[in-house]
């Protein structure tokens, strides 16, 4: 910039020749034109321009016309709208002004922009001391500024998700954020696709009136010319916006000259819509610009995508709520419906019970059904509860009751049960000072449950049952010494359903809704259950109600029942834990079935039966033990101890049992190689055929689904025989085989051994040749010494690479005749020149034999070579 001021001719400017310009004005220029800061400096009434180098950005195209001018025409769109007022200020005062991210709206790139400057206006003074003019010191700060705004904008609408639930609040929350922010988006327009895909509708505006034709409600193929929606970003500008006519929107009065149409999408989803946003008439659409609306499209469509997906979650869970009230209704009229022929099966069972002879194989088929239908019984009851409580239709009934005592009468049931199995029943029920309103019905559900589930996992030791008033409550307290708990399981113990996988247990039965039934009833009763457990400790269910009526509904204190009763005896709880001890099978001895009417064949044929449930395997074994020795044991891990101490011919387990399950007996069987061509038949329960083909494709040999029938039961037994015996049979057969095999290759290798030794030995020289290439496999001491060589230079080397020079002689036709032919070859007085050690060649003369070898295909791969004399 020195050198351009020092060419203006100044002197057709009111600042004159440069020779006489002041000393004050020499001195602020020589302060001004080395440094880097952006300085401009107005001297005199005028305020003639001035300026170094750092500041020729700030004038943009002004530069260098600005130069030498009266600050009104270069600053012409400032002056009269603040900057005269500042000037003038200092110029009067001579006090400097300072002020920090001052917007000015210039024109120096061809249009009114958009700036902000850090300036400092110092006053210069002349040696007069009179302020002659004004230091201009400035710092651009527009980027800084336009970003932190465009910042505050993608924050508050990266938010939106946080207090958005739906698609239509997204809308709304975008709507309000985008209009605060019109100075970067003096316009915005959201339009999502309809259903159909074919058009799009508006779904947000801002900066426009709703009856703008640039905001048509809904964009239709044909419509899609006016606001291009692709899959990609794209500008309009110019010419493109000409016929949509003048777009006024926002706080700025230029009309709006560029478009630009954005995406909406979230990662990993399909297109969402589009946003169609006006770019500011006084800021250049630069890179920064270009990427700010293409983030404010991905913040728009992550808090739609948000949204879609809570709106998905939330008619999800309604769906779940719906299907959990129909699988509630229809547990409830299911088990309304089993409660009608069950009492026709019971009642009838019973009577004939009363009947039959103790003794008799019908009363003890009789006493396996009459159990059965009471499980069958319990569980459509325990059904019909959940129901009832899921549905809010449950009756109880409040009675003040002598708690004490009905505890002790319902715990004592189990007490034949603990003593058969080994275990201790404390009972501590003292006494307590009031009766105690509950629903007698259902304090025997939680009182048996709680037992039934202690006595299912405790294997020695005790369970204790306690009842004692507390304070204002009356706690009940179900202690045992069982397997325990892990911590992470316990906050779900009480989830409907829900089991422990590989927990240690007596069983694998049951519907996994008894402990739920259990808090539900507490609950009714305005009481509260909690379980302490530590696994090999045992565990503790403490359960708490108040005393008093206070805390129930009137309505429900003696009131009379209208609902059918579920109440379960509880000798339907002892009878099915006792099923549940191993020893029970032998209470009825197996007794032969009608099937018995012919030979099924494999007599003496041991059978090993493993199933958790007593009366299933006092079934099954009663079935097969007709013709069939049948073992049978509680769970897989004593059938694998079984299996391993005596093996037998065909294994039968249920998928479901304790200790160790069918699939993984059946695992261990066949990792066994010593058991695993063992036949096994998997029983289920299951009856999809997802699970029968897992069990098949993990090994079974056959897979049935219970119920099953008793013929198809010994049917398929027989079948199993009948494949396992013909499979022995077959790997005796290869057996056999293989041993006659190994057998004649020892033979062989005898015989071998004999003709080497033979061959070793001759006489004559003697060689075996071997493939195409003539591979030297035997040669005799006496070949070896014709040759000039030792058997280890010869053995197993092509013959014409050990004795190169009898390549192309007689020897190489002969013996291509010999494989060609695969007939001997015989020559007489034949020479031979070898090459001896010391270089010297010798010729022999030869009579010999070449006789084919054949292979195992009877093709000559080979020949032995003969020389009977030389």
């Amino acid at each position: 910039m020195g050198a351009l001021i020092r060419a203006k001719d100044w002197s057709k400017t009111p600042l004159g020749p440069m020779s006489q310009w002041p000393q004050s004005l020499r001195s602020a220029l020589s302060i001004l034109l080395p440094s880097k800061a952006q300085i401009a400096l107005f001297w005199g009434d005028e305020l003639i321009t001035l300026y170094n180098d750092a500041y020729r950005p700030v004038l943009g195209a002004k530069h260098p016309a600005a130069l030498g001018k009266p600050i009104r025409e270069a600053w012409d769109e400032l002056w009269w709208v603040g900057l005269q007022e500042m000037f003038e200020s200092v110029r009067a005062t001579g006090e400097a002004f300072w002020a920090q991210d001052r917007p000015f709206f210039m024109e120096r790139h061809g249009y009114r922009e958009e700036t902000y400057f850090d300036i400092s206006y110092d006053p210069v003074r002349d040696e007069s001391g009179r302020v002659q003019g004004v230091f201009c010191i400035v710092n651009e700060t527009t980027r800084r500024v336009i970003g932190e705004r465009r910042l505050r904008a993608l924050r508050d609408l990266g938010n939106i998700p946080h207090r958005a639930r739906s698609v239509a609040e997204v809308y709304a929350a975008a709507e309000e954020v985008l209009a605060r922010y019109a100075e970067d988006i003096p316009f915005a327009l959201v339009y999502a696709p309809e259903e159909s895909g074919r058009s799009e509708r508006l779904v947000l505006r801002t900066g426009l009136d709703p009856n703008s034709f640039a905001a048509p409600p809904a964009l239709s193929a044909a419509g899609i010319a006016r606001w291009p929606t692709p899959a990609a970003v794209t500008v309009l500008t110019g010419e493109q916006l000409e016929p949509l006519g003048a777009l006024h929107a926002g706080p700025w009065p230029e009309p709006i000259r560029q478009v630009v149409v954005v995406p909406l999408a979230a990662a990993g989803d399909p297109p969402l819509g589009h946003l169609i946003a006006g770019v500011s008439p006084r800021r250049r659409l630069d890179g920064d610009y270009l990427d700010f609306l293409r983030m404010v499209g991905a913040s728009i469509g992550s808090a739609i995508s948000n949204a879609r997906r809570s709106e998905d979650e939330h008619k999800r869970l309604e769906m779940l709520a719906a299907l959990d009230r129909a699988k509630t209704a229809f547990f409830s009229n299911v088990s309304h419906e089993f409660r009608t022929p069950l009492t026709l099966i019971l009642g009838p069972l019973e009577e004939a019970l009363k009947r039959a002879n103790p003794e008799s194989r019908e009363h003890a088929e009789l006493s396996i059904a009459h159990r059965n239908t009471l499980r069958l019984l319990k569980l459509v009851n325990t059904l019909l509860d959940f129901s009832r409580v899921e549905a809010g239709r449950i009756q109880a009934v409040y009675e003040p009751t002598d708690l004490a005592a009905l505890t002790a009468d319902l715990a004592s049931n189990f007490r034949s049960a603990c003593e058969r199995a080994g275990l201790a029943l404390r009972i501590d029920c003292p006494p307590l000072p009031e009766p105690v309103y509950v629903d007698r019905d259902m304090w025997e559900k939680i009182v048996l449950n709680l037992l039934s589930n202690a006595f299912k996992f405790t294997f020695e030791g005790e369970i204790e049952v306690r009842l004692e008033a507390k304070d204002d409550t009356v706690v009940l307290t179900v202690r045992d010494t069982g397997v325990g708990i892990p911590a992470e399981e316990l906050p779900k113990l009480f989830d409907r359903f829900y089991r422990i996988d590989g927990q240690r247990s007596r069983t694998h039965e049951g519907s996994g809704i008894g402990l739920s039934l259990v808090q539900e009833l507490v609950k009714l009763h305005g009481g509260r259950i909690r379980a302490e457990s530590e696994p090999g400790v045992g565990t503790t269910f403490a359960v708490s109600i108040p005393r008093g009526s206070a805390h129930l509904p009137p309505e429900r204190i003696q009131a009379p029942r209208t609902l059918a009763s579920t109440s379960i005896r509880a000798a339907a709880f002892v009878e099915e834990a006792l099923r549940w001890l191993p020893e029970t099978e032998h209470l009825e001895p197996p007794v032969a079935g009608e099937l018995a009417v012919e030979p099924m064949g494999f007599e003496g044929a041991r059978i090993l039966l493993a199933d958790d449930n007593a009366d299933m395997r006092a079934y099954v074994q009663r079935l097969l033990d007709p013709w069939w020795n049948v073992q049978a044991v509680a769970d897989g891990k004593a059938a694998l101890e079984a299996i391993r101490a005596q093996r037998p011919d065909l294994v039968i387990a249920d998928v479901m049992m304790p200790q160790l399950d069918g699939l993984g007996l059946l695992r261990a069987i066949r990792q066994d190689p010593q058991l695993a061509d063992l036949p096994v038949v998997m029983l289920s329960a299951r009856a999809d055929e997802t699970a029968r083909i897992a069990g098949l494709e993990r090994g079974a040999d056959d897979y049935l689904v219970k119920p099953f029938s008793a013929r198809e039961l010994v049917a398929r037994v027989k079948s199993q025989l009948a494949l396992a015996r013909a499979r022995a049979q077959i790997a005796i057969e290869r057996a056999r085989a293989a041993e006659r095999e190994a057998l004649a290759l020892r033979i062989a290798a005898l015989q071998r051994e004999d003709f080497r030794a033979l061959f070793t030995q001759a006489a004559n020289p003697c060689a075996i040749l071997r493939g195409p290439q003539y591979i030297v496999e035997l040669a005799n001491d006496a070949a070896c010494r014709v040759w000039g060589k030792t058997a280890e230079e010869v053995t197993d080397r092509p013959l014409f690479e050990v004795m190169p020079e009898l390549h192309g002689q007689a020897f190489a036709r002969m013996l291509e005749q010999v494989y060609a032919t695969g007939s001997p070859c015989e020559s007489k007085e034949t020479p031979s020149p070898l090459l001896r050690p010391d270089g010297s060649v010798e010729t022999l003369y030869f009579n010999f034999v070449y006789s084919p070898l054949r292979g195992p295909d009877g093709a000559p791969n080979g020949a032995l070579s003969i020389a009977p004399t030389w």
